[in-house]
């Protein structure tokens, strides 16, 4: 056995077989002193393992153990930092990751096994599979955080998802509608009991879950404002919930238009009438219910309203969320700060609006410096 130390390494040897070890001392337990001993095919390689062995010791965690696989840790993390922390919708995101994705490819591979290279052949494989690129990338993003937790907790010496590279998604490209076009949906749907919705959705920007979350008591009509302080989504299996809003920029307060004060009005007076008219009726305080007071299907409203008004319309089929991207672009186009724009749709920062509707910078560039042109040029001399 050749002994191969270096300065400050600790017990990091080179065996027989070609292999090298790292040995960490686990001091007296049990009336006996332990050691632990950690094996791997390069010198650095053990020298990481022995450091995170050595991290996790002095705070008091579990050290890293090859018999812990990537799938019951995984489960772990789950029910035991995900649940805790994160909305229920992304909760069922990730379970829906670890469960088809996930966990089928990687369940008995020890945990600390996990290697970049084998994720970037899982990614090449899962895209052969049929998969498309935005799906890999959730893979990605929801094994990044399982790594990093485990990183964070001493049972890594690093995340292997930080060196691979994640297939490339094409950016879906935004639709909105154009001034005249929001003016001729709005008319067609002016007849419709979800004008309203519509009204907020184009002048206000609220997301799909912020409209069908807001109840009456968020609206002030008389100050004209509401506020956004809740989402409501359905859950697989679990019925509606109401969740805190998608970050805590999103819980903020809106200035109505005058249109959208006036819709709001005859909506409410349209929806007392219905609720006397109704054999039942759940109160739940909802601006949107359904035709007896429960939350609104997402997926009903697309296929029984939102759908059939833009054909009715003779418009080209959008998303809802199109809807805010409308309201955005119509704003910024109009010559209204980022900021407030940014404030409006409840965006974390400005940066990520001017990144989101980077296709209208161009022209209020140019329209910047058709002004600054005509501010500085000299007058001509006919003017004199």
């Amino acid at each position: 056995m050749t002994k191969r130390r270096g300065h400050g390494e600790g017990s990091i040897y080179q065996r027989a077989d070609g292999r090298w070890c790292a040995r960490i001392d686990l001091g007296y337990q049990g009336g006996s002193r332990r050691s632990k001993d950690f094996y791997g095919s390069t010198r650095h390689e053990v020298q990481s393992q022995l450091a995170t062995a050595r991290r996790a010791a002095q705070d008091g965690l579990p050290m890293t153990s090859e018999r812990q696989t990537l799938g019951v840790f995984a489960r772990r993390w789950l029910e035991e930092v995900a649940r805790p922390s994160v909305r229920p919708k992304t909760l069922q995101f990730y379970a829906g990751m670890l469960r088809l994705h996930i966990i089928p490819s990687l369940d008995r591979r020890p945990l600390a096994k996990v290697s970049p290279q084998g994720l970037q052949a899982l990614y090449g494989q899962k895209l052969k599979e049929g998969l498309s690129p935005r799906t890999v990338g959730h893979i990605h993003r929801v094994l990044h955080k399982v790594f990093q937790d485990a990183l964070n907790w001493g049972l890594l010496g690093r995340n292997p998802c930080a060196a691979v590279r994640p297939p490339k998604v094409q950016v879906q490209e935004i639709r909105t509608l154009s001034p005249d076009d929001a003016r001729h949906f709005l008319a067609v749907a002016d007849d419709h009991p979800h004008h309203a919705l519509y009204v907020l959705a184009i002048t206000a920007g609220l997301r799909q879950g912020e409209l069908l979350g807001l109840k009456w008591p968020d609206v002030d009509l008389d100050a004209g404002r509401l506020r956004v302080q809740r989402t409501i989504q359905r859950i697989k299996g679990g019925g509606f919930i109401e969740g805190e809003p998608k970050s805590a920029s999103s819980r903020r307060s809106i200035t109505l238009t005058k249109m959208a004060v006036t819709a709001l009005k005859r909506h409410r007076a349209m929806q007392l009438e219905a609720r006397m008219k109704a054999l039942v009726w759940e109160e739940n305080s909802l601006l949107f219910p359904n035709e007896i007071g429960r939350p609104i299907e997402a997926t009903n409203l697309l296929r029984r309203s939102f759908f059939p008004l833009l054909e009715r319309a003779g418009l080209q089929r959008l998303r809802f969320h199109d809807l805010r991207h409308t309201a955005a672009t119509l704003l910024l186009a109009e010559g209204i700060h980022p900021k407030v724009v940014q404030e409006m749709l409840g965006h974390s920062a400005v940066s990520l609006t001017l990144d989101t509707y980077s296709h209208v910078v161009p022209d209020l560039q140019r329209e910047a410096a058709e002004k600054m042109q005509a501010l500085l040029e000299p007058p001509r001399a006919d003017a004199i």
